[in-house]
């Protein structure tokens, strides 16, 4: 879907920063969708990886799938978590790659920034980094990553060609995309397009 579609860009994302806002400050709240551990279990991540983690690591979760499930990562690799929310990707992620990786997540919310950070610092997760931005802007040199990963975000961009070519931009060449998300396989409305609440919801 390309920029031209009637939704406002701006407030759409400022509808998606009020909702998972709401999920780092009270990630015990009543959302439309699942979250934390339970979600973790239902979509397949390793028991053995997710237990360990502290609470905070993972009780912000809400991917709708396991982009992990495509490949398991490689040690030394290099990674970036698009929409990286409370950093439960990056933290499995950083498991994966070990030491000699190094993981990188851009999320656009305030919120789930200082709690991803807080959460690696406590962790002494020395190998993940999180930077504030947009997908469709994000804060990496060209042909950094050795993979992209994403759960959930990009189909919550108005201007997928342009997240997609981001994407390509700071992947290497060869490089993997690894990604789970919600697809439509039917024309949408355009009303329906219109309608915020229906891309957050």
């Amino acid at each position: 879907m390309s920029d031209n579609t009637t939704v406002d860009a701006a407030a759409l994302r400022e509808d998606v920063k009020d909702k998972y806002r709401a999920v780092a400050v009270d990630p015990g709240g009543t959302f439309h969708f699942h979250t934390g551990r339970p979600l973790a279990k239902r979509l397949g991540y390793d028991d053995a990886v997710v237990d360990p983690l502290p609470d905070a690591a993972v009780e912000s979760f809400a991917g709708v799938g396991n982009p992990f499930e495509l490949r398991t990562l490689e040690a030394g690799e290099k990674v970036v978590d698009i929409g990286s929310g409370a950093g439960f990707d990056c933290f499995v992620a950083a498991a994966q790659v070990g030491p000699s990786g190094q993981v990188v997540g851009i999320d656009m919310t305030e919120e789930m920034l200082a709690k991803s950070r807080a959460t690696a610092k406590s962790m002494g997760a020395d190998n993940v980094e999180f930077r504030e931005g947009l997908i469709e802007d994000m804060p990496v040199e060209d042909g950094w990553a050795d993979v992209v990963i994403s759960n959930g975000v990009i189909n919550l961009c108005t201007d997928k060609q342009h997240v997609f070519g981001e994407i390509m931009r700071v992947m290497r060449p060869g490089g993997t995309l690894q990604f789970a998300d919600i697809a439509n396989g039917k024309e949408v409305p355009a009303s329906a397009i219109a309608d915020i609440n229906l891309w957050t919801s």
